[in-house]
């Protein structure tokens, strides 16, 4: 037995049902489209075994993608579960053989409160084809069981219809990365376009400040005390005129042999830079990598530090 062409054959025959799909993307597709698009409802998906399985997959991409959607599973449909379907949902039914019992019998139902049915069948002369409102057609000509048996084909079949259905639709909602990531908050998507430096800086004492006419010396402690590894010098009226970094600690001992004692501007960068507290954490991570700098500044409208954001704040966050 050779494992790897075993598995080679598996692909290629599950690869090639996939590929002849494509010219069986019909008027009917078109039409399945509009109909999920038009849903004034939910797009209530279902499937037993295998098909089932798919089915809360393409459920889960639906409505993750801009389409309100759930899974039903018909056998606890005709137990009670049929009273997720409310007038004005859409109902996708997954069968490969769309003879499945568990489905054929929640068909009068559906049509009783007047749902579009769209289907996902293998077979088009089937009873769930015939009753259906809409057939997408997912046949294969083998599985990638040797045995003929085992939905393996025909499933991924169905997945990839599923999933083409979903991208239209995606389309022609007009869904954004901002929309995407409106339903993935936890995700790195959702947290690179929803998270803003407001939701993740530091400000009140959090954030070092010292002013213009202080030691290095002085302003080492507050750098020490606040532990960002810079701190923001301002003048008089607490504006914001530089900042001293680790790095500039550094250039200064090599400088000057009485550092500790001069003044703070004498080694000061002069042109801090600074981030909007409504700007998204992913811009501030855009700017630290261009600058090779690892802490941001927020000020005021008059230019006076009240906030201050660090490269591990959003890393810690999950933004990459």
């Amino acid at each position: 037995m050779d494992v790897k062409e075993i598995a080679k054959r598996a692909l290629k025959i599950e690869a090639d049902a996939i590929y002849k799909l494509i010219d069986k993307i019909d008027d009917n597709f078109v039409k399945a489209v509009d109909i999920i698009f038009n849903c004034k409802g939910r797009l209530v998906v279902t499937g037993m075994g295998k098909s089932g399985l798919i089915g809360k997959k393409i459920a889960s991409t639906f409505a993750s993608t801009g389409t309100p959607s759930l899974f039903m599973h018909p056998a606890e449909g005709v137990h009670g579960d049929l009273g997720m379907l409310v007038k004005g949902d859409v109902v996708l039914a997954i069968s490969n053989s769309g003879e499945t019992d568990e489905i054929v019998s929640i068909l009068p139902i559906i049509k009783r409160l007047d749902i579009l049915l769209i289907s996902i069948v293998g077979k088009l002369d089937s009873t769930l084809a015939k009753k259906s409102d809409c057939v997408l057609d997912a046949s294969v000509e083998k599985e990638a069981c040797p045995l003929n048996l085992a939905p393996t084909a025909s499933t991924t079949a169905a997945l990839a219809i599923g999933d083409a259905l979903a991208v239209a639709l995606l389309e022609k909602r007009g869904f954004k990365e901002e929309d995407f990531a409106m339903f993935h908050p936890s995700g790195s998507l959702g947290k690179k376009l929803l998270l803003k430096v407001s939701d993740i800086y530091h400000t009140g004492d959090r954030v070092p400040i010292v002013n213009k006419n202080v030691t290095v010396t002085d302003a080492i402690l507050e750098m020490s005390s606040k532990g960002f590894g810079c701190t923001a010098i301002v003048d008089d009226n607490g504006k914001l005129i530089g900042i001293v970094t680790d790095g500039d600690l550094r250039r200064g001992l090599e400088k000057y042999n009485d550092l500790f004692t001069r003044n703070i501007m004498d080694i000061a960068s002069k042109n801090p830079k600074t981030i909007e507290e409504d700007a998204l954490a992913a811009k501030a991570l855009q700017v630290m990598e261009k600058y090779s700098i690892t802490s941001l500044l927020v000020v005021d409208e008059k230019e006076r530090p009240y906030g201050i954001i660090h490269l591990h704040d959003i890393l810690k966050a999950g933004v990459v």
